[in-house]
């Protein structure tokens, strides 16, 4: 393999069993007839088997970053656990040049009874670190890893993202050829993922080639510079990460979704129709919804909520009202045009839901309240300020 190719995966299938007993009894057969120097005839399912990885290929360059992306149960994780030799492929080969560094599970390679400092030693022997190499980096693990005055409590102790913390810390410093993330990251908070895409930023300079599983999206445009998508156990390489990303939400959006969707219709003095928009914007670009209404009163200094969340409805990326930038709003009696502009959007390849609320002066229900889901694509390397902008016009 040429010196330049860091991760080489040649035609890799896994199985798996469905039960537990005829799983091992699968494995003593297996054994058995390799010690006898005969074939396992691995490449053929057998009852209550089943692929989690299907023939497999793709190679990863020295100092490459690759986005794995798919959905749940594409063989993901599978992937990842064979690249870090946990599992071996039942078909095909993978080839590794040079030393990797994994973060997977949480707490995996930790021993719940003993102490942080004493797995940062252990964790890091299975790494390939020396005890010497340890003692020189141990502070700076620690101050990573900010795990405060719980460094010689047992790890049993440990919340999720504690772990996720000493894990990664471990990982990073012990300077790896190759280091392979699962969606562990997730597990963190937002400062401490923010430490962590800094820290893989510097091993990239320094010619690290990393592999990162995840299911954030934002996080994968951004960051990674090809993209590796499982469906259904089978792999689709993309030198466009844009075009990767793209090819993913597009599993999850079906053809009702492109839509606006209605939530509520708030005071029956007011009425809102004929909403103009486009569901797929580039990162960066304004955002725009130009909305009719037809109102029998005047609504004087009205509230106008605006919030950006992710696919899942947990991410959140933007919220703010017109009170925030000091816009005073009257939606004066009649028939009149409102449209609301956002204007750099950092959000890069990504599906979202924009809400739009509206409420009276004293936030007394709403007059409006609608969802709409939308697509950015593209992707935006220099974000600026979030500025909302709202203005309306007589027809």
């Amino acid at each position: 393999m040429s010196q330049d190719i860091a991760i080489k995966v040649e035609n890799v299938s896994k199985k798996y069993c469905k039960t537990l007993k005829r799983s091992m009894l699968y494995g003593m057969s297996d054994i058995s007839r390799n010690m006898l120097g005969l074939s396992s005839h691995s490449e053929k399912l057998r009852k209550d088997e089943f692929l989690a990885v299907n023939d497999v290929s793709f190679e990863v360059k020295r100092g490459e970053t690759l986005g794995i992306i798919g959905p749940n149960g594409s063989g993901k994780t599978t992937l990842l656990k064979m690249l870090n030799g946990i599992f071996w492929p039942d078909k095909g080969k993978i080839t590794i040049n040079g030393r990797v560094g994994a973060l997977i599970e949480v707490g995996a390679g930790f021993h719940p009874l003993l102490s942080g400092r004493e797995n940062i030693y252990i964790n890091a022997a299975i790494l390939g670190m020396t005890k010497k190499e340890v003692d020189k980096k141990f502070d700076a693990i620690v101050e990573f890893a900010d795990i405060g005055d719980f460094l010689d409590a047992p790890v049993k102790h440990y919340s999720s993202g504690m772990y996720v913390r000493l894990g990664f810390a471990v990982a990073v410093h012990c300077e790896p050829d190759i280091l392979l993330i699962d969606e562990v990251l997730a597990v963190g908070d937002e400062g401490f993922q923010m430490r962590c895409f800094s820290k893989l930023g510097e091993l990239k300079k320094k010619g690290t080639t990393v592999v990162l599983v995840s299911h954030n999206m934002h996080a994968i445009s951004t960051f990674v510079e090809k993209v590796a998508l499982l469906n259904k156990r089978r792999l689709k390489y993309f030198d466009d990460v844009a075009e990767g990303i793209l090819e993913y939400t597009n599993l999850f959006i079906g053809n009702d979704d492109s839509g606006i969707e209605k939530i509520c219709s708030g005071d029956e003095n007011i009425k809102f129709f004929d909403i103009e928009l486009d569901n797929i914007f580039a990162p960066g670009t304004p955002f725009s919804i130009v909305m009719k209404y037809d109102s029998l009163l005047d609504f004087n200094d009205v509230i106008i909520d605006t919030v950006i969340i992710g696919a899942n409805d947990f991410s959140l990326y933007f919220q703010s009202t017109n009170r925030a930038y000091k816009k005073k709003v009257d939606l004066q009696k009649g028939r009149h045009t409102l449209k609301l502009t956002i204007e750099n959007i950092p959000l890069n390849n990504s599906t979202a839901k924009i809400i739009i609320a509206i409420s009276p002066k004293k936030k007394s229900g709403y007059l409006f309240w609608w969802r709409i889901p939308v697509k950015f694509t593209g992707i935006q390397y220099s974000t600026g300020k979030n500025y909302l902008n709202v203005s309306y016009m007589l027809e």
